[in-house]
């Protein structure tokens, strides 16, 4: 794991998060096996472009979550926050990786973007681009390894 960014896209604030997940995930060429997402992402549509993409959704199901086709991976991940709660299912599903994405967004916006400087938008995406490559850069250097004191 290299704790790269993979994918990024600049989208007004009037855009879904769920709505930007075809330009993120189309263009990637390696094989997924997971996409961890939030519950905004929890659409048939996006299960459905995860699912093309021959990878795994793990996304947890909105409160509210109805079932789908009995089989399918969200069917039983809703049948399993029913029976055993919400907790239960991140903890199975392995959906405490979704933090390593999170951790990345924290370092990009911490370390490099405080605020973007140009006026454009497309001169912003440009540079928004560009402190992604940074990051990248920084991570290929090394990160920082915690060793439990004892």
């Amino acid at each position: 794991m290299t704790h790269d960014i993979e994918a990024a896209e600049v989208s007004l604030e009037n855009v879904h998060d769920a709505e930007v997940l075809p330009t993120l995930l189309n263009p990637l060429r390696r094989q997924l096996g997971h996409v961890y997402a939030d519950g905004a992402y929890d659409s048939k549509a996006s299960h459905q472009l995860i699912s093309r993409k021959g990878a795994t959704a793990c996304i947890p199901p909105r409160q509210s979550a109805g079932f789908w086709k009995k089989g399918h991976p969200r069917h039983d991940a809703v049948l399993m926050m029913h029976k055993e709660g919400l907790a239960h299912w991140k903890k199975i599903s392995g959906y405490h990786r979704r933090s390593l994405a999170e951790t990345a967004m924290y370092r990009f916006k911490l370390l490099l973007t405080g605020k973007i400087s140009l006026r454009n938008y497309n001169g912003q995406v440009r540079e928004v681009m560009a402190y992604v490559k940074a990051i990248n850069k920084l991570n290929s250097l090394g990160l920082p390894v915690r060793k439990p004191q004892w």
